[in-house]
């Protein structure tokens, strides 16, 4: 199935989305690192997850990823990707370098209260930035094999099968890194299994979203299934 080429308005729309979605993404991911130290308890009645709260927007990242895998194509999804992890790079040399100066006397945030949120951020974002990049590109190229292999049908299968495997590599590589050497292994297993089980249920209900956003895309865009938008 040929590309559709869009001119015009429907193409200046089409770039405004594009960069619109990419800079949700960039802003969800850059959260997701920055208040990943704190953990918390979620309670859905049938299982108590123990997650870090960075686990709430991170699905945000792969519904969009997704998003943009269906419309724009592989290419330009792994465009935003790249430019994630280095905006994440930009967001760690930032936060160590305001580490590196002390505090005056009177300041708002003291060293210690810095060092308190922020002393671990640096071993999280390298953490995340490990883990994001290799399953965020995971997640892309499973999208395109599910997508060709149903021939551009079946939305739901691409959506989910490809997250349940990226979201399970993603996961396993920043509790690792983040926690080995830190936490018990039988702790560190519990927190890769509740991290990836809450997203498995989150990628579930995100099925709606993301065949209500194909729709208003195919039908802004005139897109045909399966269909992407070159420019």
């Amino acid at each position: 199935m040929e590309n559709k080429i869009l001119t015009g308005r429907k193409l200046d729309q089409a770039r405004f989305v594009y960069l619109t979605l990419a800079a949700l993404f960039i802003a969800a991911l850059i959260t997701c690192n920055i208040i990943a130290n704190k953990f918390v308890e979620i309670d859905l009645g049938f299982k108590t997850f123990v997650i870090s709260v960075g686990v709430l927007p991170y699905p945000l990242t792969f519904l969009i990823t997704d998003a943009l895998s269906e419309i724009y194509g592989r290419k330009k999804t792994n465009a935003v990707v790249i430019t994630g992890f280095i905006a994440s790079g930009l967001v760690l040399g930032i936060l160590w370098l305001g580490n590196a100066f002390n505090a005056i006397p009177g300041s708002i945030v003291n060293d210690m209260q810095y060092e308190t949120v922020f002393a671990n951020t640096g071993r999280v974002i390298l953490a995340s930035m490990t883990a994001y990049l290799f399953a965020q590109l995971i997640d892309v190229r499973l999208f395109h094999f599910w997508k060709n292999v149903t021939k551009g049908k079946h939305l739901w299968v691409r959506n989910n099968f490809s997250t349940i495997f990226s979201q399970l590599a993603d996961t396993f590589l920043v509790v690792t890194v983040l926690f080995i050497g830190v936490k018990p292994v039988g702790e560190i297993a519990g927190f890769i299994i509740d991290g990836w089980l809450f997203k498995m249920l989150v990628a579930l209900v995100d099925t709606l979203f993301i065949y209500l956003i194909i729709y208003i895309f195919r039908t802004v865009f005139d897109l045909k299934p399966g269909q992407e938008i070159e420019f």
